[in-house]
Formats: C-alpha cells, structure tokens, sequence
C-alpha cells in the first residue's frame, strides 16, 4: 500500500490549526477564517491605504518593483504558522500559502516566470531547505508557470532583517544578490513568505533590472500591516 493512503487511511490527517479531521491541510472553517488581505492598498507594495492608491513611501521613494501581490495579511494565526515553516521545519504548510498566493495572483499579470526570494547557501544547509522554493513550488504547480531556480542567488550571507529599521535593512541587503541575463526582457514575479518594509524585493528587484528584466512583480503569501493598523476581517 502507498504510505500516503495507509496514512491517510490509519492515521485521517488534520488541520494545521484546529487539529480536527481534514482532507485538506486546513479544514474549511480554517481556510475561510484566514487573514485574506483584501482591505484597500498601494498597487506598489501592498500596503494599506485609505483608497488604494500609491502610499507615500512609494510616491517619495520608488522601489524597484513594480507592483505586488499579497495573499494574507500577517496576523494570527500567519504569525505562529510561517515561523513554524521557517525556523522549524513544518512544510506542510508550504502547499497551503502556495494555494492562498496563486488564488489571489490569478487576475494579476502573468509573469514570465516565478523566482523564489534566494536563500544563501549557508542557510540553506542550515534548514535544509528555502521556505520561499517551497511555497513557490506550489504557486508554479498551480498556475502553470515556469519557477527559475537558476537566473538569481544570494551572494552574501546576510543577518536577518528582523528587528532591524528601514534603513539598516537597506545597508543590510545592499550587493546581497547576483541574476544571470537569462531573464532579459522578461516580466520576473518573486515569490516570498512575508513582505515588511520590502527593502529585500527592491534590491533583488534592482539587480533583476539591472540584468534586463523587463517588469519585476512580488507576490507574497503574507503582508506585514504598519504599525497600529490591525486586520479587519
């Protein structure tokens, strides 16, 4: 017998965040009571703003991107989930963000092919894995677009960005990427768990352009709201 269908089969799964009884990786009360992040927001970043127009961040300072993408909004229960992704290994929920991500891309402008946010090699060993690769994959698989894993890698292995201001994440990721001209006139969507100030997508998105990409989109499974603005379901 397939060990998935004896598990299945013995062992019923169960939703990641009730625990109760699912075919799926959430039960549907979970996947319906998720943090979509629908609320008004810039085309430029996914943040929120009154009316949906450009923030102005994005008016004083364009970013390299040029538009984004975002799933969820990063609340509960996205802030105990992706962590568990992360730092502990917990892929099951991968597919899930990668299912939430292509359903809300699917009226967005189609790329020409998805790139996973590059993780450097020290990491990688370190995990075992990207996070980004994994939810990606399943965005790819679902829209039936190419994931390049080989045009962009991170050069240097840099600190974390948590906890860190804008501009220290700027400094931070400064020369931290390298793209081959492969993508050369091509519209690139990258594809990462969360976006918070978004200084990691503008310079990958620069080096991208700086390659010949002609458009660089982020799509992202979840946005980190600014402070003192909270979800609204």
């Amino acid at each position: 017998m397939n060990i998935r269908l004896f598990f299945n089969r013995f062992i019923p799964p169960a939703c990641l965040l009730c625990g109760g009884h699912s075919t799926h990786a959430l039960c549907p009360e979970c996947h319906a009571d998720l943090p979509w992040h629908r609320q008004p927001q810039c085309p430029r970043c996914a943040t929120p703003t009154p009316d949906g127009q450009l923030c102005g961040a994005c008016l004083n300072h364009p970013p390299a991107f040029d538009r984004s993408v975002a799933a969820l909004a990063y609340a509960f229960p996205l802030d105990r989930l992706i962590p568990h992704l992360k730092y502990h290994g917990r892929l099951a929920v991968a597919p899930v963000l990668g299912e939430c991500l292509a359903r809300a891309v699917a009226s967005a402008p189609r790329p020409d092919r998805l790139i996973a946010m590059p993780l450097h090699t020290k990491r990688i060993r370190e995990r075992g894995f990207n996070h980004a690769s994994e939810i990606a994959r399943e965005t790819a698989k679902r829209l039936r677009l190419p994931l390049d894993a080989a045009s962009c890698r991170r050069i240097r292995d840099t600190p974390p960005q948590m906890g860190l201001k804008h501009a220290a994440r700027q400094r931070n990721v400064r020369g931290a990427f390298a793209c081959s001209d492969s993508i050369r006139g091509l519209h690139i969507a990258l594809i990462d768990d969360v976006m918070t100030t978004g200084t990691s997508f503008d310079e990958l998105a620069a080096t991208l352009k700086r390659a010949g990409a002609r458009e660089v989109s982020c799509w992202v499974a979840a946005r980190a709201l600014p402070p003192g603005d909270r979800f609204q379901p």
